[in-house]
């Protein structure tokens, strides 16, 4: 049993990376428990264990003292010196008292602790290795589904995806892979779990700076990201090198660059849009495809009044006013969109008050207003 036992510990700090003097601290307390457990729990004991034979010794520790109140722990400065004329009241006095069929519990004790030891070791690793993927992409696995999640096997752990973080238009089937983005991993009582998702921003992001060198090396940055997963997103780029155009670069020769990542988000749409500073130009951009005559902004409130053509109107708003809604939550800015002839019909001083009326029935058929929070229906 002592090789077996110095054999496992040999493999542990070999195999797994865990120190041998850090078994041999548990096992030592382990057995310290397992004998108060099994002989009395007011002993008070010392385990020692030999690295070099694997025995195992347990002694009773009393200290010396004029008066015993408790003769389990403590011992007289009469009977001690009776030991040793060396003891002075205070010290401690170690005395064997290995029981004969302690090595059996010693041997279950011991296996116990190898056991939880390699546990926490693999629970470690697995936490420590997926910490690193954190807000990364990670290639997947579809393994099973539930009610509740879709499970992924990520390598060394089985991975959750929960509804929210599923693409509402995607089929997930056994055996897909997938790839998906890391958004949390814990460390829980029954070990690492990984969180991981298809929705998220970020997924975007990731996808750009694999598919995109230079947004990976930081000479085009993304700048913000409005997303409605499996439909539609807009995207802000802006260059760190003058003579290279943001837009251009992403989209790539004949759109294969942006291709690649709409493929691998099975179809959904990718505005690119080029970041400015100047809020007017920047909120333009966002709203393109639509053509975009004038902004006029409550910068207090950042609030801010679109003005289109007429014609462009339904266009500026887009399906289900997604194409508003995705240009408030890239800009940060509430849009108020309206037609031209709309704010020229309110803006003449000759108009009755009743036209004032009927402009502003107008104003509620026609118009839209889309807030960064806004989300779609």
């Amino acid at each position: 049993m002592n090789e077996e036992m110095l054999g496992a510990l040999d493999a542990l700090e070999k195999e797994k990376g865990i120190k041998k003097e850090v078994v041999i601290e548990a096992i030592q307390a382990a057995l310290i428990s397992a004998y108060k457990r099994n002989y009395g729990q007011a002993q008070n004991v010392d385990v020692e264990f030999d690295q070099q034979s694997g025995n195992i010794h347990v002694y009773a520790v009393k200290k010396v003292v004029d008066e015993v109140a408790d003769d389990r722990l403590e011992i007289s400065l009469t009977d001690a010196l009776k030991i040793n004329r060396a003891y002075e009241v205070g010290d401690d006095i170690k005395r064997e008292v290995t029981p004969k069929n302690f090595g059996r519990i010693s041997a279950q004790t011991a296996k116990q602790v190898i056991m939880q030891r390699l546990r926490e070791a693999e629970r470690s690793k697995i936490f420590n290795e997926y910490t690193q993927y954190e807000h990364e992409i990670i290639q997947g696995t579809v393994l099973r589904r539930d009610n509740k999640f879709i499970y992924v096997d990520l390598g060394d752990i089985e991975a959750v995806m929960g509804k929210q973080d599923q693409i509402p238009n995607e089929d997930y089937q056994v055996h897909d892979r997938i790839k998906v983005f890391v958004s949390k991993v814990e460390n829980t009582t029954k070990g690492p779990q990984v969180f991981v998702s298809r929705t998220n921003p970020e997924l975007v992001k990731r996808l750009f700076e694999q598919e995109i060198p230079e947004v990976y090396d930081g000479t085009v940055e993304i700048v913000s990201i409005a997303r409605e997963a499996g439909d539609r997103s807009k995207v802000a780029v802006r260059s760190t090198n003058p003579n290279v155009d943001p837009v251009g670069t992403c989209v790539g020769p004949k759109g294969q660059r942006v291709q690649a990542i709409v493929n691998e988000l099975n179809g959904e749409n990718m505005d690119i849009v080029k970041w400015e500073e100047d809020p007017s130009d920047y909120i333009a951009n966002a709203l393109n495809p639509a053509e975009v005559i004038a902004v006029q902004f409550d910068q207090e409130k950042r609030e801010c009044m679109v003005i289109v053509p007429d014609y462009q109107l339904s266009l500026a708003i887009g399906k289900r006013g997604q194409n508003a809604r995705l240009a408030a939550k890239l800009t940060g800015f509430k849009i108020d969109i309206k037609p031209e002839s709309e704010v020229e019909f309110v803006s003449d001083d000759d108009e009755t008050a009743d036209e004032g009326a009927d402009a502003d029935q107008t104003s509620d058929q026609t118009d839209a207003t889309a807030t960064p929070t806004d989300s779609e229906e």
